[in-house]
């Protein structure tokens, strides 16, 4: 999905490492593999001094990916953490996340159901979802709220 929504696919370092250190994050296997296939590039951060001072309130991981995608000039930065998203707003990113992902492959015909897919985000990957947001999302996504 993230290929067909996204010309080109960043990750940062800090995420990277994160992946080969955590095996069991929920998405790490299938990020991997999406790397070894080519689907993305890692790429390092220069900004060094910047990813300091995002690390003041936000990990590694969001630090690089919010330095990363201004370096960048990122078109969108795909973060799912509250503090981190409200920074990379803050600095004008346009950010989205899993379920914005989601969404858009609904919409384009990509997704058979987003409900099912947020289920299993809940279910397997304990992904945090208020019943306002599933219900917006659903919506959305022209599908029943039932």
């Amino acid at each position: 999905m993230l290929v067909q929504q996204f010309r080109t696919l960043l990750l940062p370092e800090a995420v990277f490492a994160e992946l080969q250190i955590d095996t069991n994050l929920p998405g790490a296997a299938a990020l991997r593999s999406a790397y070894q296939d080519g689907l993305f590039r890692v790429e390092p951060v220069t900004d060094r001094v910047r990813v300091r001072l995002l690390q003041r309130d936000l990990d590694a991981g969001e630090a690089e990916a919010i330095a990363l995608a201004l370096e960048k000039s990122a078109d969108w930065l795909l973060l799912d953490e509250r503090d981190g998203r409200r920074a990379a707003k803050a600095l004008g990113l346009r950010v989205t996340g899993v379920l914005g992902i989601l969404l858009r492959a609904r919409l384009q015909g990509q997704l058979p159901s987003l409900r099912r897919a947020m289920d299993d985000l809940r279910n397997q990957a304990g992904f945090r979802i208020s019943d306002a947001l599933y219900g917006q999302l659903l919506s959305a996504a022209g599908e029943s709220t039932r």
